[in-house]
């Protein structure tokens, strides 16, 4: 803090006394390598199997299919998505928003469909209530999707204990980290599956927002080391732009790989169709965006607390003069519940706490970690399900791997400046 505002005091930030650190090594992501092709067996792609068959540590449960989700995000991961992927033997990561009464009618219509799925939830007690009402009515149910931002807190750790605890036999994904210690330490804790990836979605913006990020080819090569040490699996989440990418990523080590962006846009795909210039599109957000807060949480705002002595508040300029320090990124500011207008105001004498001289009042910590897009319109995902596999298959074909479990072990990464000749298209 600058020494304007000597008497600020946080509440739970320690003062670290280590200097920064640099680690030299080189990350990469998919754009920065392509697959070595190898000599091959393989007459055709349809050859290829791309089934998949695991068990897993913690819920000694068994899983057989081909280990594509879509991503537990409100835009695709839907009951209408669910009852198109699960036809393909690929799995939903359900988002957490449906009611137990949605999930009950959808599982009396579409029971085949349930081993294919998992059901979500966050941190809070509301999530938890929910998941525990949604599985203990549907016990077809045997997967739980843990999804928070930043997989890092003790708080989600201890969380994680608490869901292995009260469900058992469950399959428990969890996440997201981006680091072999924290995968180890979630699959210890009880999770079977960690979602590795912070910050590599199409419409994730937390890398801008924060500065914290992970390239997700390393990502998923370091994590899938460690959690294999254990073993235990991972989903590589986000990143993925083409099918190509999707096989980087089982290349890599992934045991699963989860879709967000290339899922988007389809009939199938929740967000509001819209229809401008004779052209339709539908709406993608992340789940940190502004859009996604508002409409499940009220706004972005997440309120802490904190002490002054004597404050002066002044508006001018479309910004909060404190003690002399402008703060323009702090965009409300409560008392008590009551907004501050513009205007000078001096709390210093209020005294809530029954200390002397101190203001007890919120401010806004959380900004978005999301956006918003318009997504052109693409009709039924059927066809992006359908190259999606042919492109996985034909990958494949080029390292001679007959089965999608061989392929990581058929995978050589070569280092590229370029991924594709760009004069008529976009590169992936």
């Amino acid at each position: 803090m600058t020494s304007c505002l000597p008497a600020l005091r946080f509440i739970a930030t320690p003062r670290l006394s280590a200097m920064p650190h640099i680690d030299n090594d080189v990350k990469l992501d998919f754009k920065d390598v392509l697959l070595r092709p190898k000599r091959s067996t393989l007459k055709s792609r349809s050859e290829v199997d791309l089934t998949r068959s695991f068990s897993f540590r913690n819920s000694k449960q068994t899983y057989t299919g081909v280990p594509i989700i879509a991503a537990n995000m409100d835009t695709v991961g839907t009951f209408e998505m669910a009852k198109v992927l699960c036809k393909f033997s690929l799995f939903t990561a359900v988002h957490k928003h449906y009611s137990l009464d949605q999930w009950q009618e959808f599982a009396s219509q579409n029971p085949d469909c349930l081993e294919h799925l998992a059901a979500s939830s966050g941190t809070g007690s509301s999530d938890f209530e929910q998941l525990e009402q949604i599985l203990e009515a549907i016990p077809q149910v045997n997967y739980i999707c843990l999804d928070v931002a930043n997989g890092y807190s003790e708080h989600f750790v201890e969380f994680v204990k608490d869901v292995r605890k009260r469900f058992p036999q469950h399959t428990i994904m969890a996440g997201n980290v981006v680091t072999g210690e924290m995968v180890e330490e979630l699959i210890l804790s009880g999770a079977d599956i960690i979602k590795v990836g912070i910050g590599p979605g199409s419409v994730c913006t937390t890398r801008k927002k924060t500065g914290v990020g992970y390239p997700q080819l390393s990502a998923v090569m370091e994590c899938a080391d460690a959690a294999h040490g254990l073993k235990g699996h991972i989903i590589s989440d986000g990143g993925c732009s083409c099918p190509g990418d999707v096989a980087k990523a089982f290349g890599a080590g992934a045991d699963f790989v989860m879709l967000g962006g290339m899922l988007a846009g389809h009939s199938e795909s929740g967000g509001e169709l819209i229809e401008r210039d004779g052209k339709k599109y539908k709406l993608f957000y992340g789940m940190s965006s502004e859009m996604a807060m508002k409409k499940y949480a009220g706004g972005v705002a997440e309120y802490r607390y904190v002490w002054l002595r004597n404050l002066v508040i002044v508006w001018r300029q479309n910004s909060w003069l404190l003690r002399g320090g402008w703060y323009s990124s702090w965009r409300r500011m409560v008392n008590w519940g009551s907004m501050l207008g513009s205007g000078e105001k001096s709390l210093g004498s209020q005294n809530p706490e029954g200390e002397d001289n101190k203001v007890f009042f919120f401010f806004t910590l959380r900004a978005s970690e999301g956006k918003t897009v318009e997504v052109p319109f693409k009709g039924d995902v059927e066809h992006t399900i359908r190259d999606i596999l042919g492109g996985i298959r034909s990958t494949c074909t080029y390292v001679g791997a007959a089965k999608l479990k061989e392929l990581s072990r058929r995978t050589t990464f070569i280092r590229v400046t370029q991924q594709v000749n760009p004069i008529f298209s976009d590169a992936c």
